[in-house]
């Protein structure tokens, strides 16, 4: 049977698809409810920021949609797919760039490339490899091992090895938050490129924000934990391609930060009353 224009359209506005989460975790002290009924649709090539305070269960709702954990209550899909454990349509990066030393940059693309795509020839994988090196703008580093780049360059490999798997959803948990300002603020430039490129969704959790808004087409705001859910959720209208600097002067940009600020400061007082 056929899919019509319509079901195709309910399918790409629901990609991601996260029904009724709860997420409780044993502890020494007993039962802990980190995350509570969390519905949360997520279209196709869309880029989404998760923001909220320390512990609320950020980086939880994105190990879920990693299929790194599995949720108490609830259903998690992704493409029409129930989402039962990791899986290469849903590529990983972490804040910490987990690249092997004695790799060279090369080869630490290569070596995930060859896990994913291991029926292709080596001459079709040293393709996708110099592609992703290419996309992130590294091409001049490939013989280079992690010692030898910087911090950002690091973090750009580590971009390059996740689209390289050419997954369907890209998570990325804090990928510059070690990073200097000035690092972090060409790194943001260079993912806004890079995604437009690729045209993959996207779903990054942040503590930033700034990076949440300049990033994102939705910032999902979380409330505080125990039993942590979604506070509200701030469609960023902005067009695009975007310019940091002509931003920075934009009155519905600045609306935009001060209605995530207004969330974030009154959560705060929430939490310590």
């Amino acid at each position: 049977m056929e899919k019509t224009p319509m079901l195709e359209k309910a399918n790409a506005d629901r990609y991601v698809q996260l029904e009724n989460v709860d997420m409780t975790f044993s502890t020494k002290k007993g039962e802990f409810n980190a995350l509570k009924n969390i519905n949360l649709s997520i279209k196709e090539g869309e880029f989404i920021s998760i923001i909220g305070h320390s512990g609320c269960g950020k980086s939880t709702v994105l190990n879920l949609i990693a299929g790194l954990m599995q949720p108490t209550e609830g259903l998690l899909f992704c493409a029409g797919r129930e989402i039962a454990g990791p899986g290469p349509e849903r590529a990983v990066v972490f804040q910490n760039h987990s690249l092997l030393p004695w790799l060279t940059c090369y080869e630490n693309i290569y070596l995930a490339v060859e896990r994913v795509f291991d029926t292709e020839t080596k001459a079709q994988l040293k393709t996708r490899t110099d592609a992703a090196l290419e996309l992130v703008g590294l091409s001049h580093a490939t013989d280079k091992r992690p010692n030898e780049i910087s911090g950002g360059m690091k973090q750009r490999v580590g971009i390059a090895r996740a689209l390289a798997m050419e997954p369907k959803v890209l998570l990325l948990d804090e990928p510059f938050g070690a990073l200097d300002a000035l690092t972090r603020a060409n790194l943001q430039d260079e993912l806004m490129k890079i995604m437009a490129k690729s045209g993959c969704t996207a779903i990054m959790v942040t503590h930033d924000v700034d990076e949440a808004v300049l990033l994102s087409d939705r910032v999902v705001m979380m409330t505080n934990s125990p039993s942590a859910g979604i506070g509200e959720i701030l469609e960023v209208d902005l067009p695009r391609p975007r310019a940091r600097l002509a931003l920075a002067e934009d009155k519905d940009y600045n609306h935009l930060r001060s209605e995530v600020l207004r969330f974030l400061y009154e959560r705060h007082a929430k939490k310590v009353a």
